[in-house]
């Protein structure tokens, strides 16, 4: 893949990052942009190369054909990202994000180089823990009414209908993504995997949630802040100071 095409999957919001010894790869929610992550690219400044993936189907790339198939999307993002695998990478997915992560992790570790660090697995529940409501089958007004209640969107992007509806597609096909997504087998990763979830989340339970630590071989950790589904808004600092510690290593599990 092109440099041009890789830079169209993973966004940049810091000049000079690129020069970091280590990369933070972030992957967003259904429905989700790589602005999503702008504030912790900015938080961790140059400590870290912060990528955030914008998938097809949505805003700068809304005239591209959404991908409504996990297995799919995870090989388009690994495709796109080999460019930027000639350091350690660490991902961060929020969401159905994780998911992609989980399945990015696959593909790195039976890739030549660095390899990955650590996984940040937020607010999903683990891939073996398969199931939960089929949302993408929701009609358009039931879907947007999911959103709202989940507080992910900003209020004004959901008092814009005619804003919303042209998103649908993209939300649409991120929901199946998510939704039809099944594990086959008994999928470990190497690298150690940090688990984040709201204490009040609606979408998963906790246990759903610390069911990740059947996936990896290295070290497990379940951290549980207070909020829904998309408390790591309200949790900032707290998850940047996380993150850097994992970054530079200063704590081990």
């Amino acid at each position: 893949m092109s440099t041009e095409k890789s830079a169209l999957w993973f966004r940049r919001f810091v000049p000079g990052a690129e020069e970091a010894p280590v990369r933070l790869v972030c992957l967003p929610h259904a429905g989700g942009s790589a602005a999503y992550f702008l504030p912790l690219a900015h938080a961790l400044g140059a400590r870290a190369d912060v990528l955030a993936a914008q998938y097809p189907g949505r805003q700068d790339r809304r005239r591209e054909p959404c991908i409504d198939e996990m297995g799919a999307l995870a090989d388009a993002a690994f495709d796109a990202l080999r460019p930027y695998l000639d350091r350690p990478v660490l991902l961060f997915g929020h969401s159905m994000g994780a998911t992609l992560g989980f399945e990015l992790v696959r593909r790195i570790e039976a890739a030549p180089g660095p390899g990955a660090v650590r996984l940040f697995a937020s607010g999903r529940r683990a891939p073996a823990r398969a199931g939960g409501p089929l949302v993408h089958l929701l009609d358009d007004d039931r879907l947007l009414a999911e959103l709202a209640g989940l507080d992910g969107t900003d209020a004004r992007v959901l008092g814009d209908e005619e804003l919303m509806r042209s998103a649908l597609p993209a939300i649409r096909a991120d929901y199946k993504a998510a939704e039809t997504y099944r594990l086959t087998g008994d999928v470990r990763l190497d690298c150690p995997i940090t688990a984040l979830a709201g204490a009040s989340d609606p979408k998963v339970t906790l246990d759903e949630v610390r069911a990740w630590e059947q996936h990896t071989t290295a070290g497990f950790e379940l951290r549980v802040f207070e909020g829904g589904h998309f408390f790591l808004a309200g949790h900032r600092e707290a998850i940047v100071r996380l993150v850097t510690e994992r970054l530079h290593g200063q704590a081990r599990i």
